[in-house]
């Protein structure tokens, strides 16, 4: 029988908000209820969006909330490294392997080449417009080629075609992994087996269990819960600049009564009551989490 095992994957680009500090709630709650451990990687590949301290600073407030981790780049473990940007040999391998079971294509397509193209239909989720095909089954020389004229290297997709899935990234053109194949990978490496996370990244499930299969690797089973809106309904985004957890602590916010507030949000509890996290363990389960998206006013939260 499998050993329960948990994550939470911050990506340490800007302050942690109300959005952020509720899917790490429900994260810890799912994990220390099931017994699991619950391991902390830092999603830190963009590395030219990350501030020197916010790895400190993203930990430090999850530290104040209540909540607590058994593995991680603070503490270490027998599955680390739990930074992204100190795994990227893993994924360049995870790639190679793609590439050579005929599941992944180079392409010299930019961003702005896919949005032109006239038969590539918008979708709406965090991969963009749905890539037309224009380089899947050219020549790799050809491809790579088309890309130095335009003075780049080329990225490299997935060939979702059999699946009925887009042809999305698994590495820029910079070298970076994306998101996509570095989530899979790290979490197979980590043998995570229950992964909580918002709604934003549903669309990104069936992509990742594509790659889980061609890559022969277990996949965790996935739980997606709504996300917390703006007073004015619109989905909170760092690069908004919402209010914060800092910013809430400045203020001499409590840490209960932010957590009561997150915890209300998902049904868990009353609102006004001032619990800490691990007042909310028995009796846990998502399940009891409301499954509206919600509203949570951070001017309303006082000391």
């Amino acid at each position: 029988m499998e050993t329960p095992r948990g994550r939470y994957a911050p990506s340490p680009t800007g302050a942690i908000h109300l959005g952020n500090a509720r899917t790490a709630l429900l994260a810890w709650l799912d994990a220390r209820a099931a017994g699991a451990a619950f391991v902390m990687r830092v999603e830190d590949l963009d590395r030219a969006r990350v501030p020197a301290d916010a790895e400190a600073r993203l930990l430090d407030d999850l530290r104040w909330l209540g909540l607590d981790w058994d593995e991680g780049p603070d503490r270490g473990g027998a599955f680390g490294p739990y930074r992204q940007s100190e795994r990227t040999a893993r994924y360049d391998d995870a790639l190679a392997r793609l590439v050579a079971a005929g599941r992944a294509f180079p392409c010299a397509c930019s961003r702005g080449d896919v949005a032109r193209a006239a038969s590539a239909p918008h979708a709406a989720d965090e991969e963009g417009p749905r890539y037309p095909g224009t380089c899947r089954g050219l020549p790799a020389a050809e491809v790579e080629a088309r890309a130095a004229a335009q003075g780049r290297a080329p990225v490299f997709r997935f060939d979702g075609g059999g699946a009925g899935l887009d042809d999305f990234v698994l590495r820029r053109a910079d070298g970076t992994a994306a998101y996509q194949l570095a989530v899979v990978v790290d979490d197979a490496a980590m043998a995570i087996t229950r992964v909580v996370r918002g709604d934003d990244l549903l669309t990104s499930t069936p992509r990742q269990r594509e790659l889980f299969a061609a890559l022969s690797l277990p996949a965790p089973t996935f739980a997606h819960v709504p996300l917390v809106l703006a007073p004015g309904g619109e989905r909170l985004a760092k690069r908004t600049r919402p209010a914060s957890i800092a910013d809430l602590r400045a203020r001499g916010v409590s840490p209960e009564a932010v957590v009561g507030a997150l915890a209300a949000s998902a049904g868990l509890c009353a609102p006004g009551e001032r619990p800490r996290p691990g007042d909310l363990v028995t009796g846990f389960s998502l399940a009891r989490v409301a499954r509206d998206a919600v509203v949570i006013d951070a001017a309303a939260l006082t000391p």
